[in-house]
């Protein structure tokens, strides 16, 4: 496999990683702590994550429950997340913030499924973009004379059977998503 190649799917990679980060912030019907990952908290003058400030449990199939490390956060923590505009309305009750996580109606799992679907096409993008950075990389390559017309073609088919893979592995992570989200 050549560097091309390598950069390539390593790009590849990053775009399924992103895509996996954000499909566990996709509601589903029970409570999860990585619903909470992208919410940052503003405590000792500057933005923090709340992963960073506090430990997130779930005790129940729809709560979850915010403990500060530092209880005297559990405002801040509490601002934080109704600010993330995330459709929860946090309880502070003393040393921690609760959680209650709606149950959701028929139209709103269609909403979620259909965000899923548009995160994956916002992967496939990233994919089909490193897959047109691979191929334009090794074309200039060619122009230089550093490649031979065959290396180029089979670097560029090599290229698209990645681009093949990752897709489908988009596909996979996507369906699964969105099974869990409509699974009442």
């Amino acid at each position: 496999m050549s560097g091309i190649e390598k950069e390539t799917e390593e790009k590849m990679k990053h775009a399924i990683e992103h895509l996996n980060q954000e499909l566990k912030s996709i509601r589903t019907g029970r409570a999860n702590a990585s619903m909470l990952d992208n919410v940052r908290v503003e405590v000792y003058g500057t933005e923090m994550r709340l992963i960073e400030v506090a430990q997130v449990t779930s005790p129940e199939p729809r709560m979850l429950l915010v403990t500060p490390f530092d209880k005297s956060n559990t405002p801040h923590v509490a601002k934080g997340i109704e600010r993330a505009n995330l459709g929860f309305n946090p309880i502070a009750d003393g040393n921690a913030v609760r959680l209650m996580i709606p149950a959701m109606d028929e139209n709103k799992r269609k909403e979620m499924a259909k965000l899923c679907h548009k995160r994956g096409e916002e992967a496939k993008i990233g994919v089909r973009q490193a897959r047109q950075d691979g191929n334009n990389s090794a074309r200039r390559q060619k122009a230089d004379g550093d490649l031979e017309e065959d290396q180029l073609h089979r670097i560029e088919k090599n290229i698209q059977e990645l681009t093949d893979k990752y897709c489908k592995k988009v596909d996979e992570l996507v369906v699964a998503k969105e099974k869990d989200v409509m699974t009442v």
